[in-house]
């Protein structure tokens, strides 16, 4: 029978061998619930719900305001006993697409039934608001699944990296200290040796571990991720994580290296200039060509040095924005246009720049930016006719950052706006 810490440090084994065991015999004894098949995920089990209240036993737990857990279907229970408790609940965004996490927000005077609700994964949706970058949050107690764990303290969890990223996110964000303590809530036959050679320096390690029969302190003495690790993140990764291209913008005007994982590669080899630039990468590697008809071709040479050559549309605007809004969110973001032309009625405005890789810069820092409960659309215009600016005869009002130019007479890159 697989019994709890029963050794998994066969020569030859890995992470992907011990997740492959794990999910198997939960399976195969019937010890699995929905959703199922588990294999490829944090696997749900039955008596998840009687491992979450061990929670309740932690100090940690009760002396905790803020907490985030991860929205894994196992960890349920532990999202209900916080908003029963009247915790602030922080929940990672699903794969980190729209932000880091989002906070529930239960409506007031809410029944058992509706915070049973909000700990549900339709919850999530249904009753958040997004936590943004520049958001004064620290958390207390972060909660996380796992597919195997030791009671060392060292964790694997279904392979895409997200938790160890999140935490590493945390960090950068000043989110979590060094003592902030790692629970993860795990069935008993999740309790594994795990061979030490196995963890690298991002993986995120866990101070208590949650069974349905076992509160478990680990006195892990192996130091967390202390910051995003990027010589480990991909540009595909890079690409799909708006937050994170944010992130990585600060700390490299911060002077820190940023270097990506296969950056050089994936530029010279498979990077298109397009793609590039929505991973945050400078096209170094690439012919920057001027657009047809952009200013620089017919300014003087006087005049050159001054007007701009790219620029960037943001849409998505609310329709209750006003332009000193976009302003503060730009100057939180540090990305100082040479001008903003705002058009607001129609939910849009476009930076001007000097040149593309300033523009391309202004894209990566505000890819994820928030305008109330909207995500804004952020990207290169398109260079086209004066006459075709919006498609609208009302002419935009004109809000210079830095110094009053002409309009570029450019469009966003694509229709249907």
């Amino acid at each position: 029978m697989f019994m709890a810490c029963q050794s998994l440090s066969d020569p030859g084994i890995s992470k992907q061998g011990i997740r492959e065991k794990i999910w198997d015999y939960l399976e195969s004894q019937n010890l699995a619930e929905f959703p199922r098949p588990v294999h490829h995920r944090i696997p749900n089990f039955k008596g998840s719900y009687v491992a979450c209240q061990n929670i309740k036993e932690l100090e940690a737990f009760a002396r905790t305001q803020d907490l985030k857990v991860d929205p894994d279907k196992p960890l349920e229970g532990a999202r209900l006993l916080a908003l029963q408790s009247k915790k602030t609940l922080l929940v990672p965004t699903p794969r980190l697409r729209t932000g880091l996490f989002n906070k529930i927000v239960p409506p007031p005077g809410a029944s058992k039934d509706v915070l049973r609700k909000c700990a549900t994964s339709q919850g999530v949706r249904n009753y958040s608001v997004p936590i943004g970058l520049d958001s004064k949050v620290h958390v207390d107690l972060v909660v996380v699944g796992s597919v195997a764990v030791s009671e060392k303290g060292w964790r694997i969890g279904k392979g895409e990296g997200y938790a160890d990223l999140e935490y590493a996110m945390m960090v950068a964000m000043g989110a979590v200290s060094e003592g902030t303590p790692v629970v993860t809530i795990v069935h008993d036959c999740q309790v594994v040796d795990i061979p030490e050679e196995l963890l690298e320096d991002h993986d995120l390690t866990v101070d208590y571990i949650l069974t349905p029969t076992r509160v478990i302190s680990t006195g892990c003495a192996r130091p967390k991720p202390w910051g995003i690790a990027w010589s480990k993140i991909s540009c595909e990764m890079m690409e799909k994580i708006p937050i994170l291209r944010s992130l990585r913008c600060r700390e490299k005007q911060a002077g820190k290296d940023v270097s990506l994982q296969d950056e050089q590669r994936y530029l010279l080899e498979g990077g298109s200039q397009q793609t590039a630039s929505q991973a945050g990468l400078l096209p170094r590697a690439h012919t920057v060509h001027e657009p047809p008809g952009s200013l620089q071709r017919e300014a003087t040479p006087s005049q050159a040095l001054a007007l701009p050559t790219a620029t960037v549309f943001i849409g998505n605007l609310p329709q209750d924005a006003r332009v000193s809004e976009l302003k503060a969110a730009l100057r939180e973001r540090d990305v100082v246009p040479l001008e903003l032309s705002w058009q607001g009625p129609q939910h849009r405005a476009f930076l001007s720049y000097r040149d593309l890789a300033s523009a391309q810069r202004a894209i990566s820092c505000l890819q994820g930016l928030h305008l109330g409960a909207s995500i804004l659309r952020v990207e290169l215009a398109k260079p086209r006719g004066a006459s075709d600016l919006g498609g609208s005869r009302a002419r935009p009002e004109r809000q210079p950052l830095h110094c009053p130019l002409p309009s570029t007479g450019l469009t966003p890159g694509h229709s249907g706006l």
